[in-house]
């Protein structure tokens, strides 16, 4: 594409050999995803060690309504994101220039809209949150600082997705490792050293993601990058935003309802106790390194899909998609495997207390079958995200959040008298739904209609 940009900053997904293409771009995108996830599971590891079951009870709450604020920025990247990759596909350059500046532009200024909503209301949120007494003031302290440096999230969130819509997963991966060393060092300093506790984690996240954003902005923008980032360079065209709110507010509210579906789970956990709450929390980073491969697949699938229906090669895209499967498939049945037989070693290495980690492997072991069912989920997302039907993707999260998952926690939970076996069931529950009606959708071919291509006729 000879356009002024450099060229380092792209790559052509549609072309090559699909299995051996979505490998390498999956494969940073995996790295880049479990180096994030090291973010939240040094922060839980490092005060679960130097501050207790209490700190971590409060980092887990307040982690979870810190997602939430982040919902509707995620939402926004991912369908700017799709949009930059069908653009990229169909060689439309301009297109590509004006939604990278539109998305960067909106994100930053959906930021500080919501950082000034959640700070006065962290304590109300929290205390519907069912928060323990004893953590609450440290959820409270790490929701405040966490949601003072959304700016940084929203726009590292909206670079990293600029460049993947370009094909470009590796820089991201680059960014992101800078931004977790740091995160690690500040922790031991502030958690260990000065015991800060949940105010140390929070500030070692904010730093770290405000000099990912700075040392990014100044890289691209020296190397010839689409976006420059001046001052005058934040615009947004309208014709552009109204393309990104189409597909993002469905993603975004897709990303809202599984947040306040975890939330709920975190309040009905917390109704057993501290040591659950911690248990819950320490689990569900396992899990978060659990699923991953599937997640960075689902979405490398998703960027390869973009260009390729772009480009108009559907039968490539669907082949994406099946490849994908395979390949999340053999990852995700081992680690299944394990979290059935060793529950207890697993949760042993993330906490030294006995009732943290019984607690953790019974609710372990009853998540753990979801392995099985979100390969097939998630690549469904990928290919339908691809196209930009995100409408489909709200509509399966409604289904599996909301409809099925809640349920099913509270029936197997209370009625059933299951605790926290019945909470972790929940999950696979909810996935079987969504596989029905992913699959119907996937078969019906709808998915053929791209976002551009609709835009365009309109």
């Amino acid at each position: 594409m000879a356009d002024g940009t450099d060229s380092k900053f792209q790559n052509d997904l549609t072309q090559g050999r699909v299995t051996s293409q979505l490998i390498r771009f999956s494969a940073p995108f995996l790295l880049s995803m479990l180096i994030q996830q090291c973010y939240s599971m040094a922060d839980l590891l490092i005060v679960s060690f130097f501050s207790g079951d209490v700190t971590v009870a409060g980092v887990n709450n307040g982690g979870q309504l810190t997602f939430l604020a982040t919902a509707l920025g995620i939402g926004l990247s991912v369908g700017g994101t799709i949009l930059i990759g069908q653009y990229f596909g169909a060689k439309q350059t301009e297109e590509v220039r004006k939604t990278a500046a539109t998305m960067l532009t909106a994100l930053l200024l959906v930021s500080v809209v919501m950082t000034a909503l959640f700070i006065p209301l962290s304590g109300v949120l929290l205390r519907a949150l069912r928060v323990p007494e004893a953590s609450f003031s440290e959820a409270r302290t790490y929701l405040i600082i966490c949601t003072s440096g959304l700016p940084f999230i929203f726009l590292y969130n909206a670079i990293s997705g600029i460049l993947r819509g370009l094909g470009d997963a590796k820089r991201p991966l680059i960014f992101v490792a800078g931004a977790c060393i740091l995160n690690v060092i500040l922790d031991v300093i502030l958690v260990a050293g000065f015991g800060m506790g949940a105010a140390g984690v929070a500030v070692a996240t904010i730093i770290s993601q405000a000099g990912s954003v700075v040392v990014s902005a100044i890289y691209l923008a020296r190397g010839g990058f689409l976006f420059d980032f001046k001052p005058g360079s934040f615009v947004i065209h309208r014709d552009k935003l109204k393309l990104i709110l189409k597909l993002g507010i469905p993603a975004s509210f897709s990303q809202v309802a599984v947040s306040l579906s975890f939330l709920l789970m975190a309040a009905l956990v917390n109704g057993y106790g501290v040591s659950a709450a911690a248990a819950a929390g320490l689990a569900g980073r396992f899990n978060g390194f659990a699923i991953m491969p599937a997640m960075a697949v689902s979405q490398s699938v998703a960027m390869m899909s973009a260009q390729n229906l772009g480009a108009n090669r559907h039968d490539r895209a669907l082949h994406t998609m099946k490849a994908g499967m395979v390949i999340s498939l053999m990852v995700g049945g081992p680690v299944f495997a394990a979290a059935q037989f060793i529950p207890r070693q697993i949760m042993g290495i993330l906490s030294a207390s006995p009732a943290v980690i019984d607690a953790g492997a019974v609710y372990m072991k009853a998540f753990s079958w979801d392995y099985l069912l979100v390969p097939f989920c998630f690549c469904f997302f990928g290919l339908i995200n691809g196209a930009g039907h995100a409408h489909i993707t709200m509509i399966n999260t409604l289904i599996t959040s909301v409809a099925l998952r809640i349920p099913a926690a509270l029936l197997l939970s209370h009625t059933f008298g299951l605790g926290l076996t019945g909470v972790g069931l929940a999950a696979p529950v909810a996935s079987a739904g969504g596989f029905i009606f992913l699959l119907a959708y996937i078969l019906s071919g709808r998915w053929r209609s791209v976002a551009i291509h609709r835009a365009s006729r309109s």
